[in-house]
């Protein structure tokens, strides 16, 4: 089975666990992502994660006439999802810097132990609806996936 995302990828990953646990056999969600790697061809988990973010912003563009002040957004920060609503937004060539008032805070620590709220979160995107920051392992810290029609 061929992924084409991420989210297939973790999806694979569950059935795969899923899999194994009805025939009695324990296997770490670790151990799974490696699995689904290996299954695409990659030499690990963080392999196939560059490669299918890479192939994933390449068939993405955002147009940044759609992302202005008050526009409604939905999207991941620090990989925490969100929905929120655009308070500014300025336009750098290929770049956008927005700031974003989230109808929720999100927690951008992934510690158990400690946490940090956050209910506006800034920062600055490309074509692609993301950040060039990332987190540790590789995740982009500000994520823009959809742009939510009034109604």
């Amino acid at each position: 089975m061929i992924v084409h995302s991420i989210e297939e990828a973790k999806a694979r990953a569950v059935h795969l666990r899923k899999m194994e646990a009805d025939k009695g056999q324990l296997l770490s969600h670790g151990k799974a992502l490696e699995m689904v790697a290996k299954e695409q061809g990659a030499q690990d988990w963080n392999t196939l994660v560059a490669r299918l973010s890479k192939a994933e912003a390449a068939t993405r563009k955002i147009d940044f006439l759609t992302l202005h002040h008050g526009a409604m957004v939905e999207g991941r920060y620090m990989n925490q999802p969100f929905t929120g609503r655009i308070v500014s937004a300025s336009e750098d060539g290929q770049k956008l810097r927005l700031a974003i008032q989230l109808d929720q805070a999100v927690d951008t620590v992934t510690f158990a132990s400690f946490s940090n709220m956050r209910r506006r979160v800034q920062g600055t995107i490309g074509k692609d609806g993301r950040s060039a920051e990332r987190t540790s392992n590789g995740i982009p810290h500000l994520m823009i996936t959809k742009i939510v029609e009034k109604d």
